[in-house]
C-alpha cells in the first residue's frame, strides 16, 4: 500500500503543520487553564481548507483525502489536543455521515457552511444509560405528520456547547432494538433544541463536552439522514471513519510528549551526564518512537482503505484506534517520567499531554469494544473448512 502524498495532500499537511506551530500552541497552555472554546481558531481552520479536506469542491471542501485530512488532525493535535478533537469530531462525525448519507439537498444546504468552518459539526450517539450499547436508545423520535418529534437527552457531546449542525440517533420503537433507530440532521436552532451541563474533565479542556437535551423537538422531514431505521448503520459507518480521526489524535499527543522526553534529557544532567546517556532512558525512548510509529502505519492503512472505498474498514480503523491509543498513553507515560518530578507540574506541557491522552481510549469506541469489533471481524474472516 502507498502512502506517497500527492502534492495536494502534502500542501494540506504543511498548512495543518504552521497553522499548528504559529497558532495553535502558542495558545495550547492558556486553553488548558481556562477550558476556553477556541472559536477563533475553528473560523482560520475553515478559511484554511481543514473544516472540510475531503469534502469535494463542487460542495465548497479542499476535494482532498481522508489520508490528509488524518494527517492534519495529527499536527494539530500535536500542538493542542482539544483543538484536534474539535476538528476531529466536526468532521469525522457530522461531515462524513452526511456526505455518504445525504440527499443531493442535504448536502447542498449543510456542507458549505460546515466546510467553510462557518458552522460547527457535532454527533449525539451516547445517553445517561447507553454508552457501549448503542443500539438500546431511549431518546424517540415521532412522525407527526408534517415533522418529527424528538425527546430524550445525549450525553458527552463533543463540540457540543457550540455546534450549529448535530447528526442525532434516536428511535421510535425502543423493542426493535438497533432497527428501531434513526439519524436525523438537527440544528440548535431548532424548536425544543437545548444544552445542558457542560462537563469539567481530566483533559482536553478547551474541547466543549456537553448534554443535549431535546423537548419535543420539532425536526423537518427532509432532515432525516438516510433510510427510515437505518440510522444505526448510519452511527456504525460514521464511527469506523472517526475512530482513525482518534487514532490520528493519540499519535499526535504522544509525539508532542515524546519530543518534549528527548529535549528534557538531552540537556538534565544527573550524576555528570544528560539524563540521554542513561540506557533506562534510552529504552523509554525506543520503545515509544517505535511504538508510535507502528501506530502511525495503522492509521495509515486505515485512512487509505476508506479513500479507496472498495470496502468497509471497520477492522483496520479499530486497529488503528486501539493501538494508537495504548500506545500514545504508554508515550506520554515514559515521557513524563523522563522529566521526573518536573513532569508532575504545570509548567511542563507533558503534564498536560498525559491528561489530554487519556480519553483516547475512552471516546468513539473503548479500548475494550475495539478489541470485540476486531476479534468479530478476523473470526468472521477466518473460516477453516471442515
Amino acid at each position: 500500500m502507498d502512502f506517497t502524498l500527492s502534492d495536494t495532500e502534502q500542501l494540506v499537511l504543511d498548512t495543518a503543520r504552521e497553522f499548528a506551530l504559529n497558532k495553535v500552541k502558542p495558545l495550547a497552555r492558556e486553553l488548558d487553564r481556562t477550558g476556553r472554546f477556541p472559536l477563533e481558531l475553528v473560523r482560520e481552520m475553515g478559511e484554511l481548507g481543514l473544516m472540510g479536506v475531503y469534502v469535494p469542491e463542487t460542495l465548497g471542501g479542499a476535494g482532498c483525502s481522508a489520508l490528509a485530512y488524518n494527517m492534519a488532525v495529527l499536527e494539530i493535535s500535536k500542538a493542542c489536543a482539544s483543538t484536534g478533537v474539535i476538528l476531529s469530531a466536526h468532521t469525522s462525525l457530522c461531515v462524513d455521515p452526511i456526505l455518504k448519507n445525504g440527499t443531493d439537498a442535504q448536502k447542498e444546504k449543510y456542507l458549505r457552511p460546515l466546510a467553510s468552518g462557518q458552522k460547527l459539526g457535532a454527533y449525539a450517539l451516547t445517553e445517561p444509560a447507553s454508552g457501549s450499547d448503542a443500539s438500546h436508545l431511549d431518546t424517540m423520535f415521532a412522525d407527526r405528520g408534517t415533522h418529527y418529534e424528538l425527546n430524550g437527552t445525549k450525553l458527552f457531546v463533543t463540540n457540543g456547547g457550540f455546534a450549529d449542525v448535530v447528526i442525532v440517533y434516536a428511535t421510535s420503537d425502543k423493542t426493535q432494538g438497533h432497527k428501531g433507530i434513526s439519524a436525523l440532521i438537527v440544528e440548535a436552532d431548532f424548536p425544543g433544541f437545548a444544552r445542558g451541563k457542560s462537563e469539567h474533565k481530566l483533559g482536553i479542556r478547551a474541547s466543549s463536552t456537553t448534554e443535549i437535551i431535546l423537548t419535543n423537538c420539532e425536526v423537518p422531514k427532509e432532515n432525516l439522514l438516510g433510510a427510515l431505521g437505518k440510522g444505526f448503520s448510519v452511527a456504525l459507518e460514521t464511527l469506523d471513519g472517526g475512530r482513525i480521526g482518534i487514532a490520528s489524535q493519540a499519535i499526535g499527543i504522544g509525539r508532542a510528549a515524546l519530543e518534549a522526553g528527548v529535549k528534557h534529557v538531552k540537556t538534565r544532567e544527573q550524576f555528570g551526564a544528560p539524563l540521554a546517556n542513561l540506557q533506562a532512558i534510552q529504552f523509554m525512548i525506543a520503545d515509544s518512537a517505535t511504538e508510535l510509529d507502528a501506530a502511525e502505519l495503522l492509521m495509515l492503512r486505515a485512512a487509505k482503505l476508506k479513500d479507496l472505498g472498495q470496502r468497509r474498514h471497520t477492522k483496520e480503523s479499530a486497529m488503528a484506534k486501539l493501538f494508537a491509543s495504548e500506545a500514545a498513553g504508554r508515550a506520554c507515560d515514559c515521557a513524563l517520567q523522563m522529566h521526573g518530578g518536573y513532569g508532575f507540574i504545570e509548567d511542563y506541557d507533558v503534564e498536560r499531554h498525559y491528561r489530554d491522552v487519556r480519553i483516547c481510549r475512552l471516546y468513539e469506541g473503548t479500548s475494550e469494544i475495539q478489541r470485540v469489533v476486531i476479534a468479530a471481524n478476523v473470526l468472521k474472516e477466518s473460516v477453516v473448512p471442515l
